[in-house]
């Protein structure tokens, strides 16, 4: 027996505990060693014209013997000569593959998948033992290499008489290793990790007490075929059989990328979002494939948080199929990859929005949220790559409308106007916004609790400011008003401070800019009336208070009679401050601290 050297014999032990947590992909990594096998003979073939191999005969055969616990991969590759078996098997990560692909560096007609030469290794997470028989092309000797695991191997003439390797495992005793001697669990892992090996992988089925070869794996990925000669209910059924989805895509997304870089996606954007999608338990990501071979379940660094909810895969030869997570978060192919697809769907969702409006709207309903976290996320950093995915409801339209929209349809219009509340009929019935609708101004309405955080983190879009009309920063009264406003507060400032002392507020004062209502609850400085409902709502948060102003229009009734109360009854004056308090808090949706005491002056006043 011979014994591997000191450090190939850590790094077994390394990559068996450690790179591979996932069993299973040990048949990922061997059928990928067979296709590349096959690559290098059908290479050859295109080359040297005395080599006489039709591409159709070449494939990857499975057998599985249950009563000597063994499963078989063979492939009628290049084979390989007993100085390659001692190579390529006898020194972990020597690979045959990456020195062919960088002797091959045109990469004409050809794919190598593995370049790192461990992913053999991985077969000793389910297999005792590993025989591997070898024959190549053009020779007439064969060689067997065996190996029960780090304490070294063996290789020997054999018998095999076609060209090719045939790959032996003997499955471990253990019952949790049982699975990989079973037709349906071998099937399942060659559709989920090899379902796009460009070579038929072949399994023995035995069907009524008789054994055929079945072709398994789907051979070509729809995303490496022509556009054109894909239909529209392909890509729907590919979509719902991938992503287990019973309602079609609103959309999909099918690039191929040539030169510097080459990959292949095709990204879905769905009509729903999952049942889990706005919980914490949801993984985002893409399929990560190399050359067919599935790498990566779930790529979350190729989309970021605000597009999570889009399914789709990527397949790139540019990355290796022995990659960690690690390396490729530190990958430059990945990163230049993720952020043209980022482009991708953002162009779009675009296009949905101005050519099928119905299914942006769609879109909108079930993911519009998530746009709108985007926006506040990291300070604010990714708003200008989302702000014209957003909508809102106008006063004006009656409907949901683009940011681009208001401003189009506003050209006038030196800020957007903005109201928030619970609901957008509540948020009609707001005094302020009442107000400006008779001026004929289009406000958009926010019944979502991120819609304020948004348009704070924002500022500005188009060079319009955004505007709370429940500010005290909005004033659209003439000169001669303002005048006439100021003349009144400033004569019934005793009577206002009186006001104030009853109430918790900044301010009470006289205004001009309602038209029905009697009072309306404004505030001042960053925190609004519903940003301080949004934080107060979170857990372990200090309480938070937004600087309340109230406002008593200056052309109700109420106004006068509170001038006749303070002239008169100071004592009644404060009882229909605190009634007009809390009638504008019940108008803002916040709570009365003291309801009975509410309705009791209420009452008083009503019986006089």
């Amino acid at each position: 027996m011979k014994e591997f050297k000191a450090e190939s014999k850590r790094l077994m032990e390394l990559m068996i505990n450690s790179i591979y947590t996932n069993k299973e992909i040990f048949l990922r990594e061997i059928i990928s060693n067979a296709s590349d096998a096959i690559d290098k003979l059908h290479y050859q073939s295109l080359t040297d014209k005395k080599i006489n191999i039709n591409k159709d005969d070449f494939a990857i055969i499975i057998k599985i013997d249950k009563e000597k616990r063994t499963l078989t991969i063979s492939d009628n590759g290049i084979g390989m000569t007993k100085e390659e078996l001692e190579t390529n098997l006898g020194t972990i990560a020597k690979s045959g593959s990456f020195d062919f692909k960088n002797q091959k560096k045109k990469k004409e007609n050809i794919d190598i998948i593995g370049q790192f030469g461990v992913g053999f290794y991985s077969a000793f997470m389910v297999a005792s033992k590993v025989e591997v028989i070898s024959k190549a092309y053009n020779t007439e000797e064969s060689n067997s290499w065996s190996s029960s695991g780090i304490e070294g191997y063996t290789i020997k003439k054999s018998n095999k008489e076609n060209y090719g390797t045939d790959i032996i495992l003997t499955i471990k005793d253990e019952e949790e290793y049982n699975r990989y001697l079973e037709d349906y669990e071998i099937k399942n892992l060659i559709k989920k990790y090899s379902d796009y090996i460009t070579y038929p992988i072949k399994m023995e089925i035995e069907h009524d007490k008789e054994t055929k070869l079945e072709t398994i794996n789907s051979l070509v990925p729809l995303w490496k075929r022509n556009k054109k000669d894909i239909s529209e209910e392909e890509y729907n059924t590919f979509y719902s059989d991938k992503f287990f989805d019973y309602e079609k895509p609103l959309s999909h997304i099918h690039t191929k990328a040539e030169g510097t870089l080459e990959y292949n996606s095709l990204i879905y954007i769905p009509a729903h979002a999952s049942y889990d999608y706005y919980t914490k338990d949801y993984e985002k990501g893409l399929q990560l494939y190399s050359n067919g071979v599935l790498i990566m379940e779930k790529c979350a660094d190729l989309i970021p948080d605000y597009f999570s909810f889009v399914k789709g895969v990527v397949d790139s030869p540019d990355l290796s199929l022995n990659i960690s997570r690690e390396m490729l978060q530190q990958n430059k192919v990945l990163r230049t990859i993720a952020n043209n697809i980022e482009k991708h769907i953002k162009d779009e969702l675009i296009t949905m929005q101005t050519e099928k409006r119905d299914d942006y709207l769609k879109f909108w309903e079930a993911f519009g949220l998530q746009i709108k976290a985007g926006i506040y996320n990291n300070y604010g950093m990714d708003k200008e790559k989302l702000e014209d995915l957003l909508m809102f409801y106008s006063s004006k339209e009656d409907k949901l409308i683009t940011l681009k929209e208001y401003v189009e349809n506003n050209k006038d219009e030196q800020n957007i106007y903005y109201a928030c509340g619970s609901s957008v009929e509540q948020i009609k019935t707001l005094p302020q916004v009442e107000a400006l609708t008779f001026k004929d101004k289009d406000i958009l309405l926010c019944p979502n609790y991120l819609d304020e955080f948004a348009f704070k983190v924002m500022l500005k879009y188009k060079d319009k400011e955004f505007k709370n009309v429940c500010s005290d920063k909005i004033d659209l009264d003439t000169e001669e008003e303002k005048e006439e406003l100021k003349t009144l507060n400033e004569n019934s400032k005793d009577l206002l401070k009186l006001m104030k002392e009853e109430l918790d507020v900044e301010e009470v004062k006289f205004t001009s800019r309602l038209k029905n209502h009697p009072v309306c609850l404004s505030t001042r400085g960053e925190i609004s009336v519903e940003m301080e409902k949004v934080m107060n709502a979170m857990p372990n948060n200090d309480e938070i208070n937004a600087q309340k102003i109230l406002e008593i229009n200056s052309h109700h009734p109420i106004a006068q009679k509170l001038q006749d109360l303070y002239k008169k009854d100071p004592e009644e004056l404060k009882k229909y401050s605190k009634v007009l308090y809390a009638q504008a808090r019940l108008i803002e949706g916040l709570p009365i601290d003291n309801p009975t005491e509410i309705t009791n002056l209420i009452c008083d006043i009503l019986v006089k």
